[in-house]
């Protein structure tokens, strides 16, 4: 028997085959829901939120979360969660007013945000705090959008729950050892300075079990 024909093959074309049909349901999926892991841009200055295990030299010398012009960086994927107290089930559609965590993905810390003032321009700190995705209520944002849920080519606003600030970039730019990237940093205020959109990332996709009960546990659509 040809080995192309044999069993093995067999098996790794319905692999295949699975995959793609799953991606092909996925990339229906017009919504950003828990569980998601995605990377964030500023519309206005076109830079992807972003973060590395780099503390901040003065303020509260957490973790440093900047803006990178950088589509590819790894450390700008950030993980949608729930609170301590709200849980966001994995699957479902993030509501407008939700509040969210958001979890750097390869240090499993927290977008954080305080009553420090910021390095280069003196508004509100924005730093990545806690220990594998648990810290404390200072952790948690609520999503700002006009519709019933957040939609992936919307462009929200981030709103920290603590001190009622929303998460922005004005340009300012890092010298040494994170020469050219921005200062995140949260301010009163809407502007379109504070506008973010959902870009590249995995997308886990609810989807109906035989009993009709929804099923939380399949993922996904990926834009690596």
């Amino acid at each position: 028997m040809d080995k192309r024909t044999g069993p093995a093959h067999f098996l790794f074309s319905f692999f295949l085959l699975s995959c793609l049909f799953v991606l092909s349901l996925a990339t229906e999926l017009s919504f950003v829901t828990c569980g998601s892991v995605v990377k964030l841009l500023n519309v206005k200055h076109n830079v992807r939120l972003h973060s590395h295990d780099v503390r901040y030299g003065s303020g509260s010398g957490q973790q440093s979360v900047t803006g990178v012009t950088t589509v590819e960086d790894s450390n700008s994927y950030w993980s949608v969660r729930g609170t301590s107290v709200a849980l966001c089930h994995r699957g479902t559609p993030v509501k407008c007013g939700q509040t969210i965590r958001l979890t750097h993905l390869n240090t499993g810390r927290n977008l954080h945000s305080h009553y420090f003032a910021s390095p280069l321009s003196s508004n509100q700190e924005v730093s990545a705090f806690g220990e594998e995705g648990e810290g404390d209520h200072l952790d948690e944002w609520m999503v700002q959008c006009e519709g019933l849920v957040w939609e992936r080519e919307e462009a929200v606003r981030f709103q920290h729950a603590s001190t009622d600030t929303l998460l922005s970039v004005t340009g300012e730019q890092y010298g040494r050892p994170i020469h050219g990237q921005r200062e995140v940093h949260a301010m009163t205020g809407p502007s379109q300075h504070s506008l973010w959109r959902a870009m590249e990332g995995v997308f886990m996709k609810p989807s109906e079990s035989p009993l009709g009960n929804m099923d939380y546990s399949h993922p996904l659509h990926t834009e690596f």
